[in-house]
This record gives C-alpha cells, structure tokens and sequence, in this order.
C-alpha cells in the first residue's frame, strides 16, 4: 500500500493538507470536535449522555447551533476512522493554540468524560494521550482538573 505524500501548509487560522487526490482544512474547531470524540470513545463506545455533553460544549463554546455542533462532531468521527495521520493533524494544529485554550479543551475533555457518570480507565487514558498529542502542560491540566472540580456541586 503507497501512502499519500502530505504537505501540509497554514492558511488564515487552518491547516490545511494537501494529498494528491485532496485538500482538507483543520481548524481548532477540529481539534476540540476530535479531543472530545477521542476521550468519549476511549471506553469503546460513546453514550448518549456524553454526545449531549459534546453537543452542548462545542456549541457553547464556538457559538453553534446544534446541527453545526453535530456536523463538526460527526466530521471529526470520520476523520479518526479514515485518517491514519489525525494525530499528527491535530498537532500541528495545537501548535498555534494557546495555553489557556489547551486548559479549555483539557476542562471539555473531563466534562464529557463524566457525563455519564462513569471514568473508565481507558478514557483517563484516552485524556493523557490526548493532551500528550496536544501538548497540554502539566500546569494546564492541573488547572483544568481544578477549574472542573470547582464546577461540581458538592
């Protein structure tokens, strides 16, 4: 099997990738859609309330309607079934994010990982991972953890 040749270049606020047979745009929206599917489907399956979470964070977060929160999610599906480069994708991408976005993405990611009231391991996992590619501090995780522990009622 021959791999595509990338090339990647910058455009505005995205990246942009160039293979012979097609040209695809990632922006931050990308990577907060692609953060979230990957922690969500870290257990293996992603439930209803953690797609309602997702649904409710993007939009709120980006200003989206529902339907662009679901086009921009379901894309990002897409894109970890077919891509086998989304990991570097998505680092490039990170690259241009600041820390205090990182720390907002890293807060997204605990939100849909509790929403259905069970932290499975592999989705703690899927989080490291996640900000390891992201390039996430540890400071900034720390103040993620703090910022979402300081949201739940006691």
């Amino acid at each position: 099997m021959t791999r595509e040749k990338i090339e990647p270049r910058i455009d505005g606020t995205e990246l942009v990738i160039d293979t012979i047979s097609k040209s695809e745009a990632y922006d931050s929206r990308f990577v907060v859609a692609a953060a979230l599917v990957y922690v969500a489907k870290g257990d293996g399956h992603i439930s209803e309330a953690e797609t309602q979470k997702m649904l409710q964070l993007v939009g709120d977060h980006f200003g989206l309607g529902n339907a662009a929160s679901l086009a921009l999610l379901t894309s990002a599906i897409g894109e970890m079934a077919d891509n086998v480069e989304l990991p570097l994708i998505v680092r490039h991408v990170s690259d241009r994010l600041s820390d205090g976005d990182k720390e907002d993405i890293a807060c997204m990611m605990l939100k849909v990982i509790a929403a259905d009231g069970r932290q499975h391991a592999e989705e703690l996992e899927a989080l490291r991972d996640a900000a390891t590619i992201m390039d996430i501090s540890a400071e900034s995780m720390h103040n993620a953890f703090d910022r979402y522990f300081d949201d739940k009622p006691v």
